[in-house]
């Protein structure tokens, strides 16, 4: 399963009158680490008479070198790129033994190659109070990441900057607000001051509307969206760069596209460069256009192909009708929570208190949509080989007509009620004596009087066996 999409980024400046442009660093091109497919790339500069030159930073990011010769009125950088949004496991790595758990200590190789990326740039009051109600002691490294991750995510509330450059660590928590790129950079010195090397990295975020909206948790963006994004990655042992992205408390996946990575966020901005004074005004674009979607399970097909079935289904029911055809059709679908899946309840155990609860909602659901009126039932279900007893079924029975079969509901009791076993045996009796039967004790026998009541004893010899 793949979607393929087309993500293009203008950026575009305009000037009041012809000035001289000097070199300008273009980095809008994806890095060699992205994880992304990346099928296609193009950059487009105006104006068309300048010089590019392709290179490499000392980080191995790519880099354009534009020369612009003559005075213009207008500076472009327009991209367009073509991305496959595989679906990226970001935990898929082993860690070094030594590094499954933090605190943990370098190698002295890495500790040198780390140098830049271990330096503390922030060492202000805030900071140090933040990172110290971090808990030292030693934990699962992945848990001591996401859980840095969630941090920074509740102590920001993210907002959008137009204001050049980054905050300080200490204005992002003196605040409580930044944009992406405060909080990016805020992470990377937690990290560095826990003793882990960090990088700040700019790139696209490429964020795709849900086929459908989730019953639990965020339900993500409406519509697809993409737009200049930054991100901290970290380095571990064994699993290289991981990136965390404190914006929305998730790790790096394939919306992800990385577009430079550095130890400084001074070296990572989009485009850098100088112009003659003068008075600019800054045009600031971005798409993303799916051209390619592949049959999933949550869109097996295409909106014409559905439309075709439904088509014929239609058909089918008319003809059926037509020649008075009268069917039924019966199910048995399976439902497993979306949290907690290995849970017994929802692999080997028949009922569990989280199964008992959505099974009470969803049969209130669907009375309250299908069956208005109708009686629900709660007894005996299947009886699986195997199992020490039949499950519980919960059913509703209404009638076609729309006339009521319970009318108050007020008269049915809650799954949680205050009933005891002798309401219970309560019930029975009342209900033998009303049907013409009588109570167990009652000393009647009388036939014409009914059958009474039979106490039922659980069999311990049998569970026995």
């Amino acid at each position: 399963m793949t979607i393929r999409v087309a993500v293009g980024h203008r950026t575009s400046y305009r000037f009041d009158r012809p000035i001289n442009v000097g070199p300008h660093q273009v980095r809008l091109r994806p890095a060699p680490h992205t994880r992304t497919p990346i099928l296609g790339y193009g950059l487009r500069i105006e104006p068309a008479d300048h010089f590019i030159n392709w290179q490499q930073d000392p980080f191995g990011n790519f880099v354009a070198r534009v020369v612009v010769p003559e005075r213009t009125t207008e500076l472009s950088f327009e991209v367009e790129l073509i991305a496959d949004m595989t679906p990226i496991n970001p935990f898929d790595f082993f860690l070094e033994e030594d590094a499954e758990q933090i605190p943990f200590a370098y190698s002295a190789d890495d500790q040198a190659d780390l140098a830049a990326y271990l330096e503390i740039d922030d060492d202000g009051p805030l900071i140090n109070e933040f990172v110290a109600q971090i808990d030292r002691t030693p934990q699962p490294t992945m848990d001591v990441l996401v859980d840095l991750n969630r941090r920074v995510l509740d102590a920001v509330t993210y907002g959008i900057r137009i204001e050049a450059g980054v905050q300080t660590s200490d204005e992002t928590l003196g605040k409580g607000t930044g944009s992406c790129r405060d909080s990016a950079w805020l992470l990377c010195q937690v990290l560095r001051h826990l003793g882990l090397g960090s990088r700040f990295v700019s790139g696209y975020l490429v964020q795709l509307a849900a086929d459908e909206r989730p019953v639990d948790g965020p339900a993500g963006p409406l519509e697809d969206f993409t737009d200049l994004h930054a991100w901290t990655e970290v380095y571990i042992p064994g699993a290289g760069w991981i990136g965390l992205d404190p914006t929305s408390g998730l790790l790096a996946g394939e919306g992800h596209i990385p577009l430079a990575a550095t130890p400084h966020y001074r070296g990572a901005a989009a485009v850098t460069g100088a112009i003659d004074p003068c008075e600019a005004t800054l045009e600031y674009a971005n798409t993303v256009t799916r051209i390619l979607e592949t049959p999933r399970t949550t869109q097996p097909y295409r909106p014409d192909q559905w439309a075709a079935a439904n088509a014929v289904g239609a058909y089918v029911d008319q003809r059926l009708t037509e020649m008075d055809v009268r069917l039924t059709v019966g199910g048995e679908p399976t439902f497993v929570a979306t949290n907690a899946q290995e849970a017994p309840e929802w692999n080997t155990d028949a009922d569990g208190d989280e199964k008992r609860r959505l099974a009470e909602e969803l049969v209130a659901g669907m009375r309250a949509e299908l069956a208005p009126g109708g009686l629900l039932h709660v007894g005996q279900g299947k009886w699986y080989p195997g199992e020490p007893l039949p499950r519980w079924a919960r059913t509703v029975f209404y009638r076609h007509d729309g006339e009521p079969i319970w009318a108050d509901d007020r008269l049915t009791a809650g799954p949680t009620g205050p009933a005891v076993v002798e309401d219970g045996e309560a019930f029975a009796n009342a209900l033998a004596a009303n049907l013409g039967g009588a109570a167990p004790d009652s000393g009647v026998e009388d036939a014409s009087a009914g059958v009474p009541v039979i106490r039922a004893y659980q069999d311990p010899v049998y569970h026995l066996w």
